[in-house]
């Protein structure tokens, strides 16, 4: 019989596996930033390929060599980002339904860490406000800061 933990673990491998396709399996480090917070939800990602942070829309701009392809294009149009946040936010919507049904606290934001190479995963979750009390901050704020802290450390 599955408990919670195996509803949001699955639902969890399910926006790595979305960000994976995405970036067609080539990335060394995948960053998923959720946020749930008035009923509004945010899902966003960026990764690390060959020592560099960069966004989704980002991957031609790499400078990837893999497979002997000195250019690898990527799909990055706006349709495929869009088709990829849209499943994020479904699955987002899916982890709220089960902490409803499971009577948790839904999390207002999860930053998910998945090391490419090492199948691993690290979740860190928050329960507090974090961008709705303030009229001027925004969850694209929290994730672009998100991004900056990643690309200093690497």
């Amino acid at each position: 019989m599955k408990v919670f933990e195996d509803y949001v673990s699955e639902l969890q491998s399910d926006m790595v596996a979305i960000c994976l396709e995405y970036v067609e399996n080539k990335a060394d480090e995948i960053y998923i930033y959720c946020s749930c917070e008035s009923k509004m939800y945010v899902f966003d990602f960026f990764f690390r390929i060959n020592g560099m942070v960069i966004h989704k829309h980002q991957l031609n701009e790499a400078k990837v060599k893999l497979d002997n392809l000195d250019n690898l294009a990527y799909d990055v149009s706006r349709e495929r980002q869009k088709a990829a946040l849209k499943i994020g936010n479904e699955n987002l919507k899916l982890i709220r339904q089960k902490c409803e049904d499971f009577n948790r606290d839904m999390p207002t934001e999860i930053k998910l860490f998945y090391d490419v190479k090492k199948n691993s995963l690290k979740a860190n979750y928050r329960y507090d406000l974090i961008y709705s009390h303030d009229d001027g901050l925004l969850p694209d704020d929290i994730f672009d800061c998100w991004f900056e802290e990643v690309k200093k450390v690497i």
